[in-house]
């Protein structure tokens, strides 16, 4: 049929603890020590734990305070971005060995399409397993994957046998799978939304999937179309090499908490001309500006600005962000201040439509 879209095998590979597990490479005395990666007693945030830390609770995004309280023998140690970024860089040439359609997430996991390889080899598990193998080779370091017919279940799969593991959700699979799936696993579901669902006694795919379009619609706007898709395994999102970024942005998280807004608008002019030089490097411009304050207490606050014209000026972005500064009054002491601009002048406006009839044809793909 000519309307019938390609059919797929998509593996999702996510790097195990990546952050903690590369300090633990190149300092074999962190091995088997709860180690965190980022933050500190005093401040700052963890960016990542290792697996022996996350048993006491340690959680990336946790304050340094509260993940010394959760374990007190807890290592810190200082991240590493240069050194992520040269060893993230040598997994993803292993990833062109295999295929030239991979979508990074970030350093650490990516979508490969692997449906025409450049091995010829029609089993997308076994292309996980050697890739797995290939990059605990060439850099010392375990992943996990997870294996399916589109990128949604292939994301959620990785996580079933983490760490070391992989997982495969044939084509048969699917519907029980996500039938099965715990709602907050689904995209978009977050705290909030989870809470509303449970509300309606929606728990699981299952209860999802017994909802009509129209009550999705009702209940969460644009996303309930989406939910009622994604749950009979329609997500025809691509793996998109070259992926276009909705936002691009600027942010320092500062030694020591700013009160003063004279020392705040002096952060903020490097935090534009940052910007600034990002924009010029990816050659895009948006309209609208957000600047972003978390206080010493963590609270978080955010205020945007949308222009009629597109921007990538540093005077300008900063003019803006000044305004949105003075806009309201400070309730704390600041310990980070951010800048990004969105509404881009890269966005497609176009949609697709979902073809009903094409996922019929992914759901009988032999794997």
């Amino acid at each position: 049929m000519p309307n019938e879209m390609p059919l797929r095998k998509i593996i999702h590979v996510d790097m195990d603890a990546f952050y903690a597990s590369v300090e633990e490479l190149d300092n074999p005395d962190l091995k088997g020590k709860p180690l965190a990666v980022g933050g500190s007693e005093k401040r700052g945030a963890v960016s990542a734990a290792n697996y022996e830390a996350r048993k006491f609770g340690v959680r990336s995004a946790m304050s340094g305070f509260q993940a010394r309280k959760n374990c007190p023998h807890l290592t810190f140690v200082k991240p590493r971005f240069d050194r992520y970024k040269e060893i993230s860089k040598q997994i993803r040439a292993i990833f062109f060995e295999y295929t030239d359609l991979v979508e990074p997430l970030s350093l650490d996991e990516a979508y490969l399409d692997v449906t025409i390889n450049k091995k010829g080899n029609p089993s997308a598990t076994m292309l996980a397993t050697e890739i797995r193998q290939r990059i605990l080779e060439k850099t010392g370091l375990n992943a996990s994957a997870g294996i399916s017919i589109n990128k949604f279940i292939a994301k959620v799969a990785s996580d079933i046998n983490k760490p070391n593991g992989q997982k495969t959700v044939n084509p048969e699979e699917v519907i029980p799978f996500l039938e099965n799936l715990d709602i907050r696993k689904f995209y978009g579901v977050g705290k909030v939304t989870a809470e509303k669902m449970y509300k309606l006694g929606i728990f699981t795919g299952k209860d999802l999937k017994s909802k009509s379009i129209e009550f999705l619609a009702e209940n969460f706007g644009k996303s309930g179309p989406y939910y009622y898709h994604v749950v009979r395994g329609i997500h025809n999102s691509e793996v998109k090499p070259h992926r276009i970024p909705k936002s691009v942005g600027a942010e320092r998280t500062f030694n020591e908490n700013l009160s003063s807004e004279v020392f705040m608008l002096e952060r903020l002019e490097h935090i534009a001309q940052e910007l600034e030089r990002r924009l010029t490097k990816s050659k895009v411009a948006g309209k609208t500006i957000t600047l972003k304050i978390k206080y010493s207490d963590f609270t978080l606050n955010t205020r945007s600005k949308t222009m009629p014209y597109f921007i990538a000026d540093k005077d300008l972005i900063l003019e803006t962000a000044k305004d949105l500064l003075y806009q309201e009054e400070l309730q704390n002491s600041v310990r980070l201040l951010g800048i990004s601009l969105s509404n881009l002048n890269t966005e497609d406006k176009k949609t697709k439509k979902v073809d009903d009839k094409s996922i019929l044809v992914q759901l009988k793909f032999d794997f």
